[in-house]
């Protein structure tokens, strides 16, 4: 009887997970006062615990050496880069969902359905209200290598992942060698060696150190919010490039279900629902991003920017020039 005791304890020890299993595990480089109201908002309508781990670099190494027996079951990422970097290394799985596809549009998924956007950003240019103005709907990205801007332009490292998915664009519309003149004209016209984040350029421009710089939207409603910082954001316009041509270069944050995932029911609740109207409106209200999802509402401050033209290009496809980015980044010694 005491034997019989001890094996019903053991084998209560391994049903006892099974029975807690609703829950589902989440990597994420996305910051946490953003992504945790939408985890409680999902617990709090299925049930399901959603476990984070918050990183800033080293997602896809880490899932590599954990392999089969990683806890990870859904990543968030914040680049195209990154979330290329995932299929690249091979720890993400393929996702059949209606509701996803229903709600990304092709453009902003992987082709073969291993990776999902989640919100737009835009990449664009900021110009000083005094010294510059607004930059009209016939401005590109190319100007920025004409002589006007000589000595002007302050831009984050070119090797950084929102630059070098910028340039990857500019490949895939333009061609390597196009490009190459193109980083070479830029180089020319920097006020300073790259350095900083993109909220440390429209700092500088107000300090006027330089003129113009490259930034994410997202980040002049972060500037706009912070009392320390508003007075950086009031000193610029922002500009939205190639109006007239391809439009603006969009780039994304992104999820993917890790390869090896312990309760893919779950995590696949988990990334439909973050595709949805409730979780698209609170990303869009909270970090001043665009919602992927179409017909869900901006942010009154967004809005205020105005409509745009996005370049309609596929992310897949700018993914497949990132390498070669980063080889013409090295050729021209952008960042020395």
């Amino acid at each position: 009887m005491k034997k019989l005791l001890t094996l019903s304890a053991i084998a209560a020890s391994f049903a006892a997970p099974a029975m807690a299993a609703e829950e589902v595990n989440v990597y994420s480089y996305r910051q946490p006062f953003l992504v945790e109201p939408m985890f409680n908002e999902f617990t709090k309508e299925t049930g399901i615990k959603v476990n984070v781990k918050f990183a800033k670099k080293g997602l896809a190494e880490k899932l590599q050496q954990e392999g089969e027996y990683s806890p990870a079951d859904v990543v968030l990422t914040t680049d195209i880069s990154r979330l290329a970097e995932l299929t690249d290394k091979d720890v993400v799985q393929a996702v059949d969902s209606d509701v996803i596809n229903a709600n990304v549009p092709a453009q902003y998924r992987d082709k073969e359905n291993e990776w999902f956007a989640l919100t737009l950003r835009t990449r664009n240019v900021y110009s000083s209200r005094d010294r510059v103005g607004k930059l009209g709907a016939e401005f590109n990205y190319a100007d920025l290598a004409n002589a006007e801007y000589k000595g002007k332009i302050c831009t984050r490292s070119g090797k950084h992942p929102y630059n070098v998915s910028l340039v990857s664009s500019m490949i895939a519309h333009h061609g390597e060698a196009e490009t190459k003149e193109w980083l070479e004209g830029v180089k020319a016209n920097l006020a300073r060696k790259p350095q900083g984040n993109d909220r440390a350029q429209v700092k500088a421009i107000k300090e006027g150190l330089c003129d113009v710089s490259l930034g994410n939207s997202y980040y002049l409603g972060k500037m706009v919010n912070d009392k320390e910082q508003k007075a950086w954001a009031d000193a610029v316009y922002i500009n939205f490039p190639n109006q007239e041509t391809t439009g603006t270069h969009v780039n994304v944050s992104g999820m993917a279900m890790a390869k090896h995932s312990p309760n893919k029911e779950n995590a696949l609740k988990l990334m439909e629902f973050l595709t949805g109207d409730k979780a698209q409106q609170m990303y869009a209200e909270v970090n001043y991003e665009y919602p992927v999802k179409e017909g869900v509402k901006r942010s009154e401050l967004v809005e205020s920017w105005g409509d745009f033209k996005a370049d309609t290009i596929s992310l897949d496809d700018i993914a497949g020039y990132h390498s070669t980015a980063i080889k013409l980044l090295d050729e021209v010694k952008f960042d020395l």
